[in-house]
């Protein structure tokens, strides 16, 4: 799971592999591909690397960083 904030400041958890639709408006906007959808502040970007921090932690591979 990925978390991430909502427009209130408050933090929520979403399963990645879930995700199918990431638009940047002046928030940014996620669908799941249940069709459930969700608003967050963090900009794409910053949900596309969680997301790959997730895979590689997913796969047992250490980041650069660590």
């Amino acid at each position: 799971m990925i978390e991430l904030t909502r427009i209130d400041g408050t933090t929520f958890y979403v399963n990645p592999d879930l995700i199918e639709l990431v638009e940047a408006t002046h928030d940014t906007h996620i669908t799941l591909v249940n069709g459930h959808k969700y608003i967050c502040s963090e900009p794409p970007t910053v949900i596309t690397e969680r997301i790959a921090e997730f895979r590689r932690r997913s796969f047992g591979v250490v980041s650069r960083s660590q």
